[in-house]
């Protein structure tokens, strides 16, 4: 059977998707955040430039000295700081070699796709450039500064460093916990339905193996009861089967003796098919018929085990001489406590297998005898009768009785062999026998509504049809 290989189970892709999901959360927080951390970079830059030019314009002086100059673009960073106001710009401070602007950056006009785009432009130019940066003064106007990037570049490239870090300590933390917890909800409760699947598999008419649900509320615990349903159901029709193929060697082993001691009480039917006597003359042929029955389902009996039923040898029949031999089978003539009609009409023809068609009977018939039998009691009427009837051209034939009826709980596998039974003991294998002839005739058996007690079982033969869809009548 085929196991979850090492590295290939629910628990490490679980784990191998957390992880990515995370990554993929830090990436998309990362990217504002590195073009935000530019821009506040730059306006901390402009905002001391700012307050310096503020304090120096305040003390009015027009030539301001060197070394406070250098101190300022020290502290600021820059080489040139200016002050623009309308038409007029002041220099504040500038060292003493100029430079040569590679890039103009104004923070009074930010675009966040743009900004994204610009951070990372600086991350990854590979020299040192020149920036001019442009921003609103306190005062009215404007302020600019003239900087190299690269503390820039170096500030982003820390800040980078230590968001990865989190990152990576947010996506453990977070990874661990997620995995450790769905493994628990998720996770360990499939593999438990896997693995009880493949055992089960394994041995499945091991009770031991049937999977226990856990008693969850959820989906998970909603396919645990029904996997053990379905278990059962398996384990069920698994016995079944088993008495099936028991009961189908037993058969094949009395087979063969069988149809030696029908062939020897066939020959002793024939001898007194010869004697003169008025009564032997009237039951003999009926001896011989049903002799000749029994071999031949002596004969298929086999085929039958095999779940092959030989298709239907339609002919004519006349359906209250059938009637008649089943009621004689079924011991019903002269029957003490089970009164029998016959209510089909005279020369009433239907067109099907005679064999199977007997069969049908039969099996329907007794049945129902035995059903009108299971009640001792003498002051119970015991009534069986057979009709038939035409409807759109097919023969309808009811079996009636005034037995105790078929109970609910039998009616949904009524025709199903081992499952349709009502009677302590049986098998079920009439009624599933009935209604598979029935089919081969392209007709049914069914259970019918019946006023009064008993049961009511329905035979339908439908006539067969040309090419045309006319009826054939032969």
């Amino acid at each position: 059977m085929p196991r979850a290989r090492r590295g290939r189970g629910l628990s490490w892709k679980l784990l191998i998707l957390t992880l990515l999901f995370v990554s993929v959360s830090a990436v998309l927080i990362y990217v504002p955040s590195i073009a935000n951390f530019r821009l506040t970079w730059l306006s901390d830059r402009l905002a001391m430039a700012d307050t310096a030019s503020v304090v120096l314009s305040a003390a009015d002086t027009v030539d301001i000295p060197r070394d406070i100059q250098d101190q300022l673009l020290a502290a600021v960073g820059a080489t040139a700081i200016a002050i623009r106001n309308g038409s007029v710009s002041r220099l504040i401070a500038t060292d003493d070699m100029p430079h040569e602007v590679d890039r103009t950056v104004d923070l009074r006009m930010m675009e966040p796709v743009a900004d994204i785009f610009d951070a990372f432009e600086t991350l990854l130019a590979p020299d040192e450039r020149m920036l001019r940066v442009i921003g609103n003064s306190r005062n009215s106007g404007s302020v600019e500064l003239v900087i190299t990037d690269t503390p820039l570049r170096d500030a982003m490239l820390s800040y980078s460093a230590r968001v990865l870090w989190l990152a990576v300590l947010i996506s453990v933390i977070l990874s661990g916990l997620l995995f450790l917890s769905v493994n628990r909800m998720f996770v360990t409760p499939m593999r438990h339905l896997s693995q009880n699947m493949v055992a089960f598999s394994e041995a499945p008419d091991d009770a031991s193996r049937v999977i226990r649900p856990s008693g969850r509320g959820d989906e998970i615990g909603v396919a645990e009861v029904h996997l053990a349903e379905m278990q059962h159901d398996l384990q069920t029709t698994l016995r079944e089967q088993r008495h099936l193929a028991d009961l189908g060697l037993a058969v094949s082993k009395i087979n063969h003796d069988l149809r030696n001691m029908l062939a020897s009480a066939q020959l002793f039917s024939d001898r007194l098919g010869s004697l003169p006597d008025p009564t032997v003359q009237r039951f003999a042929p009926k001896l011989i018929g049903a002799l000749d029955r029994a071999i031949s389902y002596c004969q298929n009996t086999l085929a039958y085990g095999r779940a092959r039923e030989a298709p239907p040898e339609r002919r004519l029949l006349a359906l209250d001489r059938l009637v008649d031999d089943v009621a004689d089978v079924l011991g019903l003539v002269g029957h003490p406590t089970i009164t029998f009609e016959n209510a089909v009409p005279a020369g009433f023809e239907v067109d099907a297998d005679p064999d199977q068609l007997f069969r049908i009977l039969v099996n329907l018939g007794r049945n129902a005898s035995q059903a009108l039998e299971s009640d001792p009691s003498p002051a119970i009427i015991r009534r069986l009768s057979i009709s038939a009837e035409r409807r759109n051209g097919d023969a309808v034939i009811r079996v009636d009785d005034t037995g105790p009826g078929i109970p609910e709980a039998a009616r949904a596998h009524l025709f199903r062999a081992f499952q349709g039974t009502v009677r302590p003991g049986g098998t079920g294998l009439g009624l599933a026998i009935a209604s598979e002839l029935a089919r081969a005739h392209g007709g049914s058996v069914t259970l019918v509504d019946k006023a009064g007690p008993g049961a009511s079982f329905q035979i339908v033969i439908p006539y067969r049809r040309d090419s045309n869809g006319r009826q054939r009548t032969g």
